[in-house]
């Protein structure tokens, strides 16, 4: 069955009309501090040398990366000291995520260079991402889209809560 019929996504339309910004996201939004202003832009927590952002195109809900906030490829190119963070805050994710949504498991992991299907490349990042026995449904297989049950603003505010209740800020 082909059913090209659209799925309803009204949040959609603030990204669509939005003034796009000029080089990396990621890069852009690790300046972002201010509560409101986090929850906007999808981030979660800051640490020292990386931070936590939900992606703005999932896997599936509660799909979370940790991204350094120095710009690089290669893991090679960070710093121990940032590598080590990155653990930890990769560590932090993985247990908000437990907390807010009792996933069944966790694909964690980098996709380094184009061919691993890195979306964006150029700025090195890891995934975290939940996992449910039987979150691979029909959807993606007959209409190659994905159900995120969620706005993706609504859960960021709830995962900032839980990460500043557990950790601080």
């Amino acid at each position: 069955m082909n059913d090209n019929r659209p799925l309803w996504a009204p949040w959609r339309i603030d990204y669509i009309l939005s003034d796009k910004q000029e080089g990396c996201f990621m890069c852009h939004k690790s300046e972002i501090k201010e509560f409101d202003a986090m929850v906007e832009n999808h981030i979660v927590a800051h640490g020292e040398n990386a931070f936590i952002i939900m992606n703005s195109f999932p896997y599936s809900s509660g799909h979370l990366m940790v991204c350094p906030y120095q710009h690089v490829k290669e893991i090679g190119d960070v710093p121990v000291e940032v590598r080590n963070e990155i653990m930890e805050l990769c560590v932090r994710a993985q247990e908000i995520l437990k907390d807010l949504m009792n996933p069944d498991g966790f694909n964690i992991g980098f996709n380094i260079g184009h061919a691993a299907g890195a979306g964006h490349e150029s700025h090195l990042h890891m995934h975290i991402v939940p996992r449910w026995y039987g979150d691979s449904n029909f959807m993606p297989v007959v209409s190659n889209k994905r159900i995120i049950p969620e706005a993706l603003c609504a859960t960021t505010e709830k995962l900032i809560k839980i990460y500043q209740d557990r950790y601080g800020k």
